[in-house]
């Protein structure tokens, strides 16, 4: 390469056959992850518990919004708040406040599993402890669990982390500001009431088991149709109700085949 293509190159920019400089090519932007600055720890912080300094990290924390795409085609799509976002919320609010978060102890668990297209890949679940110290070396430990699958060996630091995202996001209490789910509802339409006079068939079947006749004069008795007259086996008009409970009786003392 001569001193003209490294000069163009260095720009950011090629040249094509004639020696010319072709247009650059698009280049994705890298994502904005600038910690804000949120100062030093303060003197009086100095001397703060684990948990006292981990509330107050939650108080820096206040919403960490699902910003992030998952498409997975017949998988689904959804939204998602990632670890390098939660990392970027929750560094430099540990850091002022004088937490550490350490990743203290991991169980994990490993199966091999197919996928649709036929290929192989190995799944790791990750139950993960971490303790978390305050600036006067006190703490409390905690645990979140990570499941992920890879094809190339990265699947136990992902499922740690997703425990860690996990923590994170559920330690610090953090909302999405999202709206919420309870903000809709829904009134579920009654079903039909089955008729009385449909269960005539049933009734007078000989072999319709006492525990149905039971059961049948339970229904009736809840959509209230026990007085509902009917015509019964010998064509006479007879409440549904009573009717169930003589033809039970008759069959309990050997009148059924």
């Amino acid at each position: 390469m001569g001193l003209r293509e490294n000069a163009a190159a260095a720009a950011g920019r090629t040249l094509d056959d004639s020696g010319q400089v072709a247009e650059a090519a698009a280049v994705r932007p890298a994502p904005d992850l600038t910690e804000p600055d949120l100062g030093d720890l303060s003197k009086d912080a100095e001397s703060a518990s684990a948990v006292v300094a981990w509330s107050r990290v939650m108080g820096e924390v206040r919403s960490i919004a699902k910003n992030e795409k998952f498409d997975g085609g017949r998988a689904g799509r959804f939204s998602f708040r990632g670890i390098e976002t939660a990392l970027n919320a929750f560094g430099p609010a540990c850091r002022k406040h004088g937490v550490l978060v350490i990743q203290h102890k991991v169980e994990t668990e490993y199966r091999d599993i197919s996928t649709s297209s036929g290929g192989r890949m190995r799944e790791c679940t990750a139950l993960v402890t971490f303790r978390i110290y305050g600036p006067d070396g006190s703490f409390f430990d905690s645990q979140a669990a990570g499941e992920a699958s890879d094809s190339g060996g990265r699947s136990t630091p992902k499922a740690q982390s997703i425990a860690l995202r996990t923590l994170l996001i559920n330690n610090g209490l953090v909302p999405t500001e999202d709206r919420d789910a309870d903000a809709v509802s829904f009134e579920r339409a009654e079903s039909p009431v089955r008729p009385g006079a449909s269960y005539l068939d049933e009734i007078c079947n000989p072999h319709t088991s006492a525990g149905r006749l039971r059961q049948i004069h339970h229904e009736l008795g809840s959509t209230r149709q026990l007085g509902a007259l009917v015509t019964n086996e010998v064509g006479e008009e007879e409440q549904i109700g009573a009717m169930v409970v003589r033809i039970g009786k008759e069959r309990a003392a050997g009148g059924a085949q």
